[in-house]
């Protein structure tokens, strides 16, 4: 089997992810330990306890997705076979180059605690909005979006699978999308309970902030192609890993032709390390033919070492 490891990106959280694991495996308390000290704070107090608030708040819930998805990755990684590719959901995609090797844990820690703060900080809350439209080809939701933007913000944030497009812009135009959407032809158009508009044109602001924080990092040629969300194809060169991160701030995050390509490259299993099973959904949808497996806790862990021979 030809494995890529994928990794979530942020909905994915929920109060007590990698509990078990930091409980059951030295080296996934490693990882929960090195981030606290690389923070500066408890966030595994956070993780494992909440409250509920306090984890789904932007710049807490970045770097503890990828504490618990990296925690996954160092208890499979010891256990089980090595990818061919990595890939990663949105935030995701900072996991993935922990895994290839490109970026060192404490760095892409305090990264995406900045990311995720300097997100919340772009746009003024209420402001913006996003929503994830269900039934309508992705070629159709650009057109409506496009159709009643109206001078504001409003496009395709993430392109999850074939029957799901996520939308984000100004709160305003994101409504007018989802009745034009809705008059267009799809099944159901979902305001998504996000604290800012995420892969839009709003994010802008973004990218010069986070620019001065990641040119301060140390990053390595990864050792794993990674398939990166703004090019939707591997990406193995050093040089390439700054520019395609700053990019992915405002860039729709292409995870149906990441999946795609990933099958065109010959994977036939896909291992979700980190909280949930998003990533694995999409994919059935998008490439029936590769098995997905996920690592969350000490069972999924066993059934996914078993599926992966």
């Amino acid at each position: 089997m030809t494995l890529a490891f994928v990794f979530p990106g942020q909905g994915s959280q929920k109060v007590g992810m990698g509990r078990e694991l930091a409980a059951q495996y030295p080296e996934a308390k490693a990882v929960f330990d090195e981030v606290d000290e690389a923070l500066g704070e408890s966030l595994s107090r956070v993780i494992f306890e909440g409250p509920e608030e306090a984890l789904t708040l932007t710049a807490t819930t970045q770097p503890a997705i990828l504490t618990v998805s990296v925690a996954a990755w160092e208890v499979f990684r010891r256990r089980g076979p090595a990818p061919a590719f990595v890939a990663g959901h949105s935030l995701g995609e900072y996991s993935a180059l922990v895994a290839a090797g490109s970026l060192a844990l404490a760095d892409a820690a305090r990264a995406v605690r900045a990311r995720g703060t300097f997100m919340q900080e772009a746009v003024p809350a209420g402001v913006g909005a996003m929503a994830a439209v269900l039934g309508l080809p992705a070629e159709k939701v650009r057109e409506v979006c496009a159709a009643v933007a109206d001078g504001q913000v409003v496009a395709p944030a993430n392109f999850n699978s074939p029957e799901q497009t996520v939308i984000a812009g100004h709160a305003a135009a994101v409504e007018r999308a989802g009745v034009a959407l809705k008059e267009a032809g799809a099944k159901r158009v979902l305001p998504l309970p996000v604290s800012a508009p995420f892969h839009c044109a709003l994010m802008e602001p973004v990218k010069g902030r986070l620019s001065e924080v990641l040119a301060g990092i140390r990053v390595a040629a990864p050792q794993v192609p990674v398939v990166s969300n703004v090019e939707a194809a591997p990406n193995a060169e050093a040089a390439r890993v700054v520019p395609l991160l700053l990019e992915q701030v405002s860039a729709p995050v292409r995870w149906v032709e990441s999946v795609e390509r990933l099958s065109a490259l010959g994977v036939t299993g896909a291992v979700e390390l980190g909280p949930g099973k998003v990533l694995g959904g999409l994919i059935k949808r998008i490439a029936p033919q590769i098995t997905s497996f996920n690592v969350e806790d000490a069972a999924s862990l066993e059934k996914a070492l078993q599926g992966v021979g």
